[in-house]
């Protein structure tokens, strides 16, 4: 497996890389970016994975995300991966839209024609980069925990919750809770998966909870002046979902806060304590 550095460089006390690989899941090259804490010779340490949202790369958070910092005090590597393939021959939203096809993975597997040959983010997230990770970085890969930004919040909820003897904590900015009953969600379940809404479930945290998906815990910030969260967001679904199930969710609605990374940013460091504390139990 060969691992290509496109950039590197020093911030925080630490090393924030820019890295590709050939993928085997996707057929294609990917693109992810790792910042790595300076610490001692032989010393593994936790991971926190962070998915981004719909038209995103993983320069986005690389960029604008602010976590550098709290990553360097807890010791934590912060691993930011693309959110769809890309490249010659990958199948985008024939209309151009930038809530399907490139930038709009939405973390699952497609079944349908022609997207099922690259769009398989589930088995690269679960399966192929973690290896990566653990074979290229100094990584502890029993002490992980993931989080996420509106497609990525939905990303991180569903992998959390598929997962949780894997990730130690999840948490979301302004995540989609329940896409099968949102636009954004529908026209990609049905362009991915196809009309079986039952496909869908497996992939909507809302549903996974329903059908007895369990974690701990779930920390959401949600911004009040967001732009999508009455048609898109819906965070009181997952609120009625998991006061149902006994999940102890908290979900602060933080007042004047839109869908930006100024929202991201401004909480960012809190997220990351959460996850340090839990990653440390």
């Amino acid at each position: 497996m060969t691992l290509e550095t496109v950039a590197t460089n020093r911030s925080h006390g630490g090393t924030q890389g820019v890295y590709r690989h050939a993928s085997t899941a996707t057929c294609t090259p990917m693109e992810f970016s790792v910042f790595v804490p300076d610490h001692a010779p032989g010393t593994h340490l936790p991971v926190v994975w962070y998915l981004s949202g719909l038209t995103c790369t993983q320069a986005n958070v690389t960029e604008k995300g602010e976590f550098r910092a709290a990553c360097a005090e807890h010791g934590l590597i912060f691993v930011a991966p693309d959110t769809s393939p890309r490249g010659d021959g990958v199948p985008d939203d024939p209309e151009g839209a930038y809530d399907f096809g490139l930038g709009a993975g939405f973390y699952l597997d497609a079944t349908r024609a022609p997207f099922d040959r690259h769009y398989r983010m589930k088995t690269y997230l679960e399966d192929e980069l973690p290896g990566v990770i653990a074979k290229h970085f100094p990584a502890d890969m029993a002490r992980q925990s993931i989080m996420g930004h509106s497609m990525g919040g939905h990303g991180a909820l569903t992998f959390g919750l598929r997962n949780p003897g894997r990730f130690r904590a999840v948490s979301a900015f302004s995540p989609i809770v329940a896409p099968s009953q949102v636009p954004w969600g529908e026209k990609a379940f049905s362009g991915y998966l196809g009309d079986d809404r039952t496909a869908w479930g497996e992939h909507d945290a809302c549903a996974m909870i329903e059908a007895g998906a369990r974690v701990d815990e779930i920390l959401v910030d949600q911004g009040t002046a967001d732009g999508f969260l009455a048609e898109q967001l819906k965070p009181e679904l997952l609120a009625d979902a998991c006061a149902k199930a006994g999940i102890d969710l908290t979900l602060r609605m933080q007042e004047g806060y839109d869908h930006s990374y100024f929202f991201i940013s401004s909480f960012m460091a809190d997220h990351l304590a959460w996850h340090a504390k839990r990653l440390k139990a």
